[in-house]
């Protein structure tokens, strides 16, 4: 089955192009659909006992009306159109989402040895995260991240006492949110590990441009069809895939180099940092697929994935912004963005105070401005018969 288009992802971005959401709203859409028709049935092995499936979970995090919907749509409307591609419903329960992974059922034949294997390959899509996670839900949070490995069985024991088993376990996560959803529904311990280091969270502060009247052009009509029959052809890889040595020898560079230089200091992203080599695998493994059915990964997914990782990296550090113990720690992000966003570089006391009446009272904000006065972000500066000022230290420069 040939294909129509000289790579998938490009083609998508090319499709979604005359749209209003982020260009990185858009680009990590195409790789979740082409996530979606892998499916278990494609892996990379690594040594004896390292297997990497093609599974990712992808949320992307803005605020309202910034695209995130509109840019899963896209993803959604050619997903939907290949029956073997298995989605779950926006909302539902544990109970229901083990169900659903049971009744897929499907069935790989490897056409060279003609041996079967079966594997319950999910997608969930949910342009609603936390509806979909529910309030501090530990079970089903708990089971994501188990499905995220890709067991070869999975074993859930119901409150009856029945034991549920999933064979072939492998589940794709592409959702969206926003950063108050976040907080309001991932217990603040989770933040760091588990879940949370599963995922990539792709964030962006507002939409890419203003649509006014979107049109179908005959192109995009055109483009939208060839998507379809080669995310179909990408649906029909199966079995392991290769390497070249020119690949390994970027990844091993790459791994001792990441080793040294972590993406991030802050320890919310401890976790995440520990598993970028299985996102930068994966995305390898995404991109393969995307220009070529080959099966074999080059030195240009290598550099492709991580050029994509990396575009991702540049925001994440923003999406547990305000996420602490400290009851102030939200109000203190807040804070640091409004002086970062401050006109001039001498605040008077009394407007900064007016400006958070509503969040803070005089012990908390007395507290606030003395985290900032720590952190090198202002300095409180006193005047007698002018009143105090907040500083903003390196004016201009705050926030970036």
């Amino acid at each position: 089955m040939s294909r129509n288009l000289p790579d998938w992802l490009d083609a998508y971005i090319e499709l979604t192009e005359n749209s209003e959401p982020p260009l990185m709203f858009r680009k990590w859409s195409g790789i979740s659909a082409i996530a979606a028709a892998l499916q278990r049935k494609v892996r990379l092995d690594l040594g004896l006992s390292l297997t990497f499936y093609p599974n990712m979970y992808i949320v992307l995090v803005g605020p309202s009306a910034t695209g995130k919907g509109t840019a899963m749509k896209f993803a959604s409307d050619i997903l939907e159109q290949i029956p073997t591609i298995r989605l779950a419903a926006q909302a539902t329960s544990l109970q229901a989402l083990i169900r659903r992974m049971k009744e897929t059922n499907l069935t790989d034949v490897n056409v060279e040895t003609g041996e079967q294997s079966y594997h319950s390959s999910l997608t969930i899509f949910s342009t609603e995260f936390t509806v979909f996670l529910g309030y501090h839900n530990q079970e089903l949070i708990a089971a994501l991240c188990e499905w995220y490995d890709c067991h070869n069985r999975w074993t859930y024991e119901t409150i009856a006492r029945k034991k549920e088993e999933v064979i072939g376990v492998w589940v794709n996560l592409f959702a969206g949110t926003t950063p108050d959803s976040i907080q309001a529904s991932l217990p603040i311990e989770s933040i760091g590990g588990g879940l949370t280091s599963r995922i990539i969270f792709i964030v962006e502060e507002k939409r890419g441009k203003l649509v006014v009247v979107p049109t179908k052009t005959e192109r995009e009509t055109q483009l939208q069809q060839m998507l379809i029959y080669d995310l179909e052809a990408i649906n029909r890889l199966s079995g392991p895939m290769a390497y070249t040595k020119e690949f390994i020898d970027l990844y091993s560079d790459w791994c001792y180099y990441a080793d040294e230089h972590r993406p991030f200091q802050d320890k919310k992203f401890d976790g995440y940092c520990g598993r970028r080599r299985k996102h930068l695998i994966t995305l390898s493994m995404i991109c393969c697929a995307s220009r070529s059915d080959s099966m074999l990964i080059e030195a240009d997914d290598f550099n492709r994935a991580s050029l994509l990782l990396a575009e991702a990296e540049i925001k994440m550090g923003k999406v547990f912004k305000g996420m602490g113990r400290s009851g102030t720690s939200d109000v203190l992000n807040d804070a640091i963005v409004y002086v970062a966003n401050s006109k001039i570089p001498d605040i008077p006391l009394w407007q900064f105070a007016r400006h958070f009446e509503g969040d803070l009272d005089k012990f908390e904000m007395e507290r606030v401005i003395s985290t900032m006065e720590a952190m090198n972000v202002i300095k409180l500066v006193r005047t007698p018969g002018q009143g105090s000022t907040l500083h903003v230290l390196d004016f201009g420069k705050v926030g970036e």
